[in-house]
């Protein structure tokens, strides 16, 4: 379902697996073209160091990129299935203050997904995700793995002209 970025970003935000680790949206892009996402340390998500949890950089950055193809191609009528297939994260510096951190889909990337999805059917690339500190301290590399399956695609020998 094809909803508003506004409405959409307080639905995530509300969103109780995010909600509860303070993970909260900044803003979508025009277009879900990107997003800006903030993590705010808590007493809901400090592990015994002081740091946040990995687990909770970790859930942050599991949706957007699914998220996101699936909004702009959905309003383009694709049907699809979209899910981060897998991730892998390095841990580079404890996570002491605030973390943040945008992504966004290039015109070119985009191009990439829809010849691929319109000649294979299904569209599988890694994406990289940076979370910073709010001093500016890289915290976190991410590396996410997109997987979207067009429902409406059909291999030319699977399709059979009925006269």
């Amino acid at each position: 379902m094809f909803v508003s970025e506004g409405v959409l970003k307080w639905a995530i935000s509300f969103y109780p697996p995010l909600f509860f680790q303070r993970i909260r949206v900044v803003r979508f892009d025009k277009g879900y073209r990107g997003v800006e996402v903030k993590i705010t340390r808590s007493i809901f998500n400090k592990n015994f160091n002081g740091a946040i949890f990995g687990g909770t950089i970790f859930a942050a950055a599991d949706p957007f990129y699914p998220l996101l193809f699936h909004q702009i191609l959905i309003h383009k009528g694709y049907k699809l299935r979209t899910w981060s297939q897998s991730l892998s994260i390095h841990f580079l510096n404890p996570a002491k203050t605030n973390l943040h951190f945008k992504i966004n889909i290039s015109d070119a990337d985009l191009a990439d997904c829809e010849e691929v999805l319109n000649t294979m059917g299904k569209y599988q690339k890694a994406f990289p995700i940076d979370i910073y500190d709010k001093n500016g301290t890289l915290c976190a590399s991410v590396s996410c793995l997109v997987y979207l399956r067009n429902l409406n695609y059909a291999k030319a020998e699977d399709q059979k002209l009925i006269i």
